[in-house]
Protein backbone atom coordinates (compact mmCIF):
# COMPACT_ATOMS: atom_id res chain seq x y z
CA UNK A 1 0.00 0.00 0.00
CA UNK A 2 1.36 3.42 -0.94
CA UNK A 3 1.67 6.32 1.44
CA UNK A 4 -1.26 8.57 2.18
CA UNK A 5 -1.59 11.70 0.08
CA UNK A 6 -1.41 13.68 3.32
CA UNK A 7 2.06 12.36 4.11
CA UNK A 8 3.89 14.97 2.03
CA UNK A 9 5.35 12.39 -0.36
CA UNK A 10 7.69 14.25 -2.67
CA UNK A 11 6.69 14.39 -6.32
CA UNK A 12 9.31 12.42 -8.23
CA UNK A 13 7.46 12.61 -11.52
CA UNK A 14 4.91 14.72 -13.32
CA UNK A 15 7.50 16.63 -15.35
CA UNK A 16 6.60 14.80 -18.58
CA UNK A 17 3.15 13.93 -19.96
CA UNK A 18 0.75 13.12 -18.56
CA UNK A 19 1.12 15.87 -16.00
CA UNK A 20 0.00 15.86 -12.35
CA UNK A 21 -2.75 18.32 -13.29
CA UNK A 22 -3.92 17.52 -16.80
CA UNK A 23 -7.05 17.67 -18.91
CA UNK A 24 -8.60 15.55 -21.63
CA UNK A 25 -8.56 18.35 -24.19
CA UNK A 26 -11.84 19.66 -25.58
CA UNK A 27 -13.21 22.99 -24.39
CA UNK A 28 -16.54 24.75 -24.79
CA UNK A 29 -16.73 26.45 -28.16
CA UNK A 30 -16.84 30.20 -27.78
CA UNK A 31 -19.79 32.29 -28.91
CA UNK A 32 -17.60 33.76 -31.63
CA UNK A 33 -16.76 30.30 -32.98
CA UNK A 34 -20.42 29.28 -32.96
CA UNK A 35 -21.42 32.46 -34.81
CA UNK A 36 -18.62 32.05 -37.37
CA UNK A 37 -19.65 28.48 -38.14
CA UNK A 38 -23.21 29.59 -38.78
CA UNK A 39 -21.92 32.38 -41.02
CA UNK A 40 -19.79 29.90 -42.95
CA UNK A 41 -22.74 27.53 -43.40
CA UNK A 42 -24.85 30.43 -44.68
CA UNK A 43 -22.14 31.51 -47.12
CA UNK A 44 -21.55 34.83 -45.38
CA UNK A 45 -17.85 34.09 -44.78
CA UNK A 46 -15.42 31.77 -46.55
CA UNK A 47 -13.13 29.04 -45.21
CA UNK A 48 -10.14 31.37 -44.85
CA UNK A 49 -12.18 33.87 -42.85
CA UNK A 50 -13.50 31.11 -40.60
CA UNK A 51 -9.99 29.83 -40.00
CA UNK A 52 -8.75 33.30 -39.09
CA UNK A 53 -11.49 33.55 -36.46
CA UNK A 54 -10.59 30.08 -35.18
CA UNK A 55 -6.94 31.13 -34.93
CA UNK A 56 -7.85 34.16 -32.84
CA UNK A 57 -10.08 32.18 -30.50
CA UNK A 58 -7.55 29.36 -30.12
CA UNK A 59 -4.85 31.89 -29.19
CA UNK A 60 -7.22 33.26 -26.55
CA UNK A 61 -8.04 29.90 -24.95
CA UNK A 62 -4.42 28.75 -25.10
CA UNK A 63 -3.38 31.87 -23.21
CA UNK A 64 -6.11 31.14 -20.68
CA UNK A 65 -4.80 27.60 -20.17
CA UNK A 66 -1.33 28.97 -19.57
CA UNK A 67 -2.66 31.64 -17.22
CA UNK A 68 -4.43 29.18 -14.92
CA UNK A 69 -1.35 26.95 -14.72
CA UNK A 70 -1.84 24.01 -17.06
CA UNK A 71 1.37 22.55 -18.46
CA UNK A 72 -0.34 20.83 -21.40
CA UNK A 73 -2.30 23.10 -23.70
CA UNK A 74 -4.76 22.12 -26.44
CA UNK A 75 -6.70 23.95 -29.14
CA UNK A 76 -9.90 22.89 -27.38
CA UNK A 77 -11.05 21.07 -30.56
CA UNK A 78 -12.16 24.51 -31.75
CA UNK A 79 -11.85 23.49 -35.39
CA UNK A 80 -13.91 20.31 -34.94
CA UNK A 81 -17.58 19.41 -34.80
CA UNK A 82 -16.91 15.92 -33.40
CA UNK A 83 -14.05 14.50 -31.35
CA UNK A 84 -13.74 11.48 -33.68
CA UNK A 85 -15.51 11.87 -37.03
CA UNK A 86 -13.52 14.95 -38.11
CA UNK A 87 -10.27 13.01 -37.88
CA UNK A 88 -11.54 9.69 -39.21
CA UNK A 89 -13.04 11.15 -42.38
CA UNK A 90 -9.65 12.67 -43.15
CA UNK A 91 -8.15 9.21 -43.62
CA UNK A 92 -7.91 7.82 -47.12
CA UNK A 93 -10.82 5.48 -47.81
CA UNK A 94 -13.17 7.09 -45.26
CA UNK A 95 -15.99 9.54 -45.94
CA UNK A 96 -18.52 11.34 -43.78
CA UNK A 97 -22.23 10.84 -44.41
CA UNK A 98 -25.61 11.60 -42.88
CA UNK A 99 -27.41 8.49 -41.56
CA UNK A 100 -31.08 8.26 -40.65
CA UNK A 101 -30.46 9.02 -36.98
CA UNK A 102 -27.76 10.16 -34.58
CA UNK A 103 -25.92 8.36 -31.81
CA UNK A 104 -28.00 7.44 -28.79
CA UNK A 105 -27.07 8.70 -25.34
CA UNK A 106 -28.91 8.50 -22.04
CA UNK A 107 -32.09 10.54 -22.59
CA UNK A 108 -30.76 12.27 -25.70
CA UNK A 109 -29.54 11.73 -29.27
CA UNK A 110 -26.83 13.51 -31.26
CA UNK A 111 -27.43 15.08 -34.63
CA UNK A 112 -27.21 12.58 -37.47
CA UNK A 113 -23.67 12.09 -38.78
CA UNK A 114 -21.28 9.20 -39.28
CA UNK A 115 -18.40 7.82 -41.31
CA UNK A 116 -18.25 5.01 -43.83
CA UNK A 117 -15.41 3.07 -45.41
CA UNK A 118 -15.39 3.58 -49.17
CA UNK A 119 -11.95 2.21 -50.08
CA UNK A 120 -8.73 0.84 -48.69
CA UNK A 121 -7.66 2.67 -45.54
CA UNK A 122 -4.47 4.71 -45.69
CA UNK A 123 -2.91 7.98 -44.57
CA UNK A 124 -1.23 10.31 -47.05
CA UNK A 125 -2.06 13.74 -45.63
CA UNK A 126 -4.52 15.26 -43.17
CA UNK A 127 -5.86 18.76 -42.48
CA UNK A 128 -5.30 18.30 -38.75
CA UNK A 129 -1.55 18.37 -39.32
CA UNK A 130 -1.89 22.09 -40.02
CA UNK A 131 -4.13 22.38 -36.95
CA UNK A 132 -1.39 20.88 -34.80
CA UNK A 133 1.32 23.06 -36.36
CA UNK A 134 -0.63 26.18 -35.42
CA UNK A 135 -1.05 24.96 -31.84
CA UNK A 136 2.64 24.11 -31.68
CA UNK A 137 3.57 27.59 -32.91
CA UNK A 138 1.81 29.27 -29.97
CA UNK A 139 2.68 26.75 -27.24
CA UNK A 140 5.97 28.46 -26.30
CA UNK A 141 7.34 26.76 -23.17
CA UNK A 142 4.20 24.68 -22.68
CA UNK A 143 3.54 21.23 -24.10
CA UNK A 144 1.18 21.16 -27.06
CA UNK A 145 -1.13 18.20 -26.63
CA UNK A 146 -3.09 16.85 -29.57
CA UNK A 147 -5.95 14.38 -29.43
CA UNK A 148 -7.17 11.99 -32.10
CA UNK A 149 -9.62 9.08 -31.90
CA UNK A 150 -8.21 5.64 -31.25
CA UNK A 151 -8.12 3.42 -34.34
CA UNK A 152 -10.75 1.32 -32.58
CA UNK A 153 -13.26 4.06 -33.26
CA UNK A 154 -13.28 3.34 -36.99
CA UNK A 155 -13.72 -0.33 -36.14
CA UNK A 156 -16.87 0.38 -34.09
CA UNK A 157 -18.25 3.47 -35.90
CA UNK A 158 -17.26 2.88 -39.52
CA UNK A 159 -20.02 1.65 -41.80
CA UNK A 160 -19.61 -0.58 -44.88
CA UNK A 161 -16.34 -2.11 -43.70
CA UNK A 162 -17.33 -5.58 -44.89
CA UNK A 163 -18.10 -4.20 -48.35
CA UNK A 164 -14.45 -3.25 -48.73
CA UNK A 165 -12.63 -5.82 -46.58
CA UNK A 166 -13.18 -9.59 -46.64
CA UNK A 167 -11.61 -10.12 -43.23
CA UNK A 168 -11.24 -8.26 -39.95
CA UNK A 169 -7.50 -8.94 -40.12
CA UNK A 170 -7.18 -7.18 -43.47
CA UNK A 171 -9.07 -4.15 -42.24
CA UNK A 172 -7.08 -3.90 -39.00
CA UNK A 173 -3.81 -4.30 -40.91
CA UNK A 174 -4.51 -1.32 -43.17
CA UNK A 175 -5.93 0.70 -40.28
CA UNK A 176 -2.84 0.26 -38.11
CA UNK A 177 -0.54 1.10 -41.02
CA UNK A 178 -2.51 4.31 -41.59
CA UNK A 179 -2.20 5.21 -37.91
CA UNK A 180 1.53 4.51 -37.91
CA UNK A 181 1.87 7.02 -40.75
CA UNK A 182 -0.38 9.53 -38.97
CA UNK A 183 1.56 9.29 -35.72
CA UNK A 184 4.83 9.77 -37.58
CA UNK A 185 3.41 12.79 -39.42
CA UNK A 186 2.29 14.44 -36.18
CA UNK A 187 5.67 13.69 -34.63
CA UNK A 188 7.46 15.25 -37.60
CA UNK A 189 5.24 18.32 -37.13
CA UNK A 190 6.59 18.63 -33.58
CA UNK A 191 4.06 16.67 -31.52
CA UNK A 192 5.46 15.02 -28.39
CA UNK A 193 2.18 14.47 -26.52
CA UNK A 194 -0.51 12.57 -28.39
CA UNK A 195 -3.72 11.26 -26.86
CA UNK A 196 -5.95 8.56 -28.32
CA UNK A 197 -9.62 8.90 -27.33
CA UNK A 198 -11.61 5.68 -27.18
CA UNK A 199 -15.23 4.87 -26.27
CA UNK A 200 -15.02 1.38 -27.80
CA UNK A 201 -13.84 -0.20 -24.56
CA UNK A 202 -17.01 0.83 -22.73
CA UNK A 203 -18.95 -1.84 -24.65
CA UNK A 204 -17.00 -4.41 -22.63
CA UNK A 205 -17.87 -2.96 -19.23
CA UNK A 206 -21.47 -4.17 -18.95
CA UNK A 207 -23.49 -7.27 -19.73
CA UNK A 208 -25.71 -5.18 -21.98
CA UNK A 209 -22.64 -4.17 -23.99
CA UNK A 210 -21.35 -7.72 -24.08
CA UNK A 211 -24.68 -8.90 -25.43
CA UNK A 212 -24.45 -6.37 -28.25
CA UNK A 213 -20.92 -7.56 -28.99
CA UNK A 214 -22.05 -11.19 -29.23
CA UNK A 215 -24.87 -10.20 -31.60
CA UNK A 216 -22.30 -8.50 -33.82
CA UNK A 217 -20.48 -11.82 -34.23
CA UNK A 218 -17.62 -11.39 -31.73
CA UNK A 219 -16.94 -12.82 -28.31
CA UNK A 220 -16.14 -10.08 -25.75
CA UNK A 221 -12.70 -11.54 -25.00
CA UNK A 222 -11.97 -11.70 -28.74
CA UNK A 223 -12.95 -8.08 -29.22
CA UNK A 224 -10.88 -6.88 -26.27
CA UNK A 225 -7.87 -8.64 -27.79
CA UNK A 226 -8.53 -6.96 -31.14
CA UNK A 227 -8.85 -3.56 -29.47
CA UNK A 228 -5.58 -3.98 -27.55
CA UNK A 229 -3.64 -5.35 -30.51
CA UNK A 230 -4.91 -2.59 -32.80
CA UNK A 231 -3.70 0.13 -30.44
CA UNK A 232 -0.39 -1.58 -29.72
CA UNK A 233 0.38 -2.14 -33.37
CA UNK A 234 -0.60 1.42 -34.29
CA UNK A 235 1.82 2.95 -31.75
CA UNK A 236 4.54 0.28 -31.91
CA UNK A 237 7.01 2.33 -33.94
CA UNK A 238 6.58 5.65 -32.14
CA UNK A 239 9.77 7.52 -31.24
CA UNK A 240 10.97 7.24 -27.63
CA UNK A 241 10.30 10.90 -26.89
CA UNK A 242 6.69 10.80 -28.03
CA UNK A 243 4.31 10.22 -25.10
CA UNK A 244 1.07 8.49 -26.07
CA UNK A 245 -1.86 8.28 -23.68
CA UNK A 246 -5.27 6.63 -24.01
CA UNK A 247 -8.49 8.19 -22.77
CA UNK A 248 -11.18 5.57 -22.14
CA UNK A 249 -14.63 7.15 -22.09
CA UNK A 250 -18.23 6.07 -21.55
CA UNK A 251 -19.63 8.83 -23.72
CA UNK A 252 -19.85 12.59 -23.25
CA UNK A 253 -22.54 14.55 -25.08
CA UNK A 254 -24.32 17.56 -23.59
CA UNK A 255 -23.60 16.29 -20.07
CA UNK A 256 -25.05 12.86 -20.87
CA UNK A 257 -23.43 9.43 -21.28
CA UNK A 258 -23.83 6.23 -23.27
CA UNK A 259 -22.02 3.52 -21.29
CA UNK A 260 -21.97 2.12 -17.77
CA UNK A 261 -19.89 -0.37 -15.81
CA UNK A 262 -16.51 -0.59 -14.12
CA UNK A 263 -13.17 -1.69 -15.56
CA UNK A 264 -13.04 -5.09 -13.86
CA UNK A 265 -14.07 -7.29 -16.79
CA UNK A 266 -11.16 -6.16 -18.97
CA UNK A 267 -8.86 -4.66 -16.33
CA UNK A 268 -5.92 -6.99 -16.95
CA UNK A 269 -5.95 -6.15 -20.66
CA UNK A 270 -6.32 -2.39 -20.10
CA UNK A 271 -3.75 -2.09 -17.32
CA UNK A 272 -1.16 -4.59 -18.50
CA UNK A 273 -1.90 -5.27 -22.14
CA UNK A 274 -1.70 -1.76 -23.58
CA UNK A 275 1.67 -0.22 -24.46
CA UNK A 276 0.62 3.37 -23.78
CA UNK A 277 2.40 5.76 -21.43
CA UNK A 278 -0.71 6.79 -19.55
CA UNK A 279 -4.41 6.11 -19.14
CA UNK A 280 -7.03 8.80 -18.63
CA UNK A 281 -9.82 7.02 -16.76
CA UNK A 282 -13.33 8.05 -15.76
CA UNK A 283 -14.02 7.78 -12.05
CA UNK A 284 -16.39 10.71 -11.56
CA UNK A 285 -19.51 8.77 -10.52
CA UNK A 286 -20.85 5.32 -9.69
CA UNK A 287 -21.15 4.37 -13.38
CA UNK A 288 -17.37 3.93 -13.48
CA UNK A 289 -17.16 1.48 -10.59
CA UNK A 290 -14.54 1.38 -7.86
CA UNK A 291 -10.77 1.79 -7.86
CA UNK A 292 -10.30 -1.91 -7.12
CA UNK A 293 -9.50 -2.86 -10.75
CA UNK A 294 -6.36 -0.72 -10.39
CA UNK A 295 -4.85 -3.63 -8.44
CA UNK A 296 -4.05 -5.12 -11.85
CA UNK A 297 -1.59 -2.32 -12.67
CA UNK A 298 1.81 -4.05 -12.73
CA UNK A 299 3.78 -1.57 -14.83
CA UNK A 300 5.78 0.97 -12.83
CA UNK A 301 6.06 3.22 -15.91
CA UNK A 302 2.30 3.53 -16.51
CA UNK A 303 0.69 6.78 -15.34
CA UNK A 304 -2.94 6.63 -14.27
CA UNK A 305 -4.83 9.91 -14.67
CA UNK A 306 -7.78 9.85 -12.29
CA UNK A 307 -10.85 11.51 -13.77
CA UNK A 308 -12.56 12.07 -10.43
CA UNK A 309 -13.66 15.61 -11.24
CA UNK A 310 -16.58 15.79 -13.64
CA UNK A 311 -16.80 17.95 -16.74
CA UNK A 312 -20.54 17.35 -17.03
CA UNK A 313 -21.71 19.76 -14.32
CA UNK A 314 -20.45 23.09 -13.05
CA UNK A 315 -20.58 22.61 -9.29
CA UNK A 316 -17.10 22.20 -7.81
CA UNK A 317 -16.41 18.98 -5.94
CA UNK A 318 -15.31 19.18 -2.31
CA UNK A 319 -11.51 19.34 -2.40
CA UNK A 320 -11.06 17.15 0.67
CA UNK A 321 -13.37 14.53 -0.83
CA UNK A 322 -11.26 14.48 -4.01
CA UNK A 323 -8.05 14.13 -1.98
CA UNK A 324 -9.65 11.24 -0.12
CA UNK A 325 -10.49 9.55 -3.39
CA UNK A 326 -6.91 9.98 -4.64
CA UNK A 327 -5.76 8.45 -1.38
CA UNK A 328 -8.09 5.49 -1.95
CA UNK A 329 -6.66 4.99 -5.44
CA UNK A 330 -3.13 5.09 -4.02
CA UNK A 331 -3.94 1.92 -2.07
CA UNK A 332 -3.72 0.11 -5.42
CA UNK A 333 -1.26 2.25 -7.42
CA UNK A 334 1.70 4.19 -6.05
CA UNK A 335 0.91 7.87 -5.64
CA UNK A 336 3.77 8.80 -7.96
CA UNK A 337 1.99 6.96 -10.76
CA UNK A 338 -1.21 8.96 -10.30
CA UNK A 339 -2.33 12.23 -11.86
CA UNK A 340 -5.56 14.23 -11.77
CA UNK A 341 -7.93 15.54 -14.45
CA UNK A 342 -11.58 15.93 -15.32
CA UNK A 343 -13.06 12.62 -16.47
CA UNK A 344 -13.58 13.91 -20.02
CA UNK A 345 -13.46 17.03 -22.10
CA UNK A 346 -15.98 19.84 -21.78
CA UNK A 347 -17.18 19.64 -25.38
CA UNK A 348 -16.67 16.30 -27.10
CA UNK A 349 -18.93 17.70 -29.79
CA UNK A 350 -19.40 21.31 -30.78
CA UNK A 351 -22.64 21.48 -28.77
CA UNK A 352 -20.69 21.17 -25.51
CA UNK A 353 -21.73 20.11 -22.02
CA UNK A 354 -24.34 21.94 -19.94
CA UNK A 355 -21.79 24.10 -18.19
CA UNK A 356 -20.65 27.72 -18.58
CA UNK A 357 -17.21 28.78 -19.77
CA UNK A 358 -16.51 30.34 -16.38
CA UNK A 359 -17.43 27.06 -14.66
CA UNK A 360 -15.15 25.22 -17.08
CA UNK A 361 -12.13 27.31 -16.12
CA UNK A 362 -12.96 26.99 -12.42
CA UNK A 363 -13.03 23.20 -12.81
CA UNK A 364 -9.57 23.22 -14.37
CA UNK A 365 -8.26 25.56 -11.67
CA UNK A 366 -9.71 23.13 -9.12
CA UNK A 367 -7.70 20.29 -10.68
CA UNK A 368 -4.51 22.35 -10.49
CA UNK A 369 -5.04 23.51 -6.90
CA UNK A 370 -5.80 20.03 -5.62
CA UNK A 371 -2.87 18.47 -7.47
CA UNK A 372 -0.48 20.99 -5.92
CA UNK A 373 -1.74 20.05 -2.47
CA UNK A 374 -1.43 16.31 -3.13
CA UNK A 375 1.93 16.16 -4.94
CA UNK A 376 4.02 18.60 -2.91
Amino acid sequence: MSKSVTSGLKNKGGTVPPFRADHVGSLLRSARIEKARLQKAAGDINSAELRAIEDTEIIRIVEKQKEIGLEAITDGDFRRAWWHFDFLEGLDGVEGFVPEKGLEFHNTVTKAYGVKVTGKIDFTDHPMLEDYKFLHSIAESHTAKFTIPSPNMLFVRGKNIKEIYDTTEGFVHDLTIAYKKAIRAFYDAGCRYLQLDDTAWSQLFSEEGNSLIRRSGFAPVELSTIFANTINEAIADRPDDLKVTLHICRGNFQSSYSGTGGYETVSETIFNGLDVDGLFLEFDDERSGSFEPLRHVKRSNLQIVLGVITSKFGELEDADAIKKRINEASEYVDLNQLCLSPQCGFASTEEGNLITEEEQWEKLKHVITISKDVWK
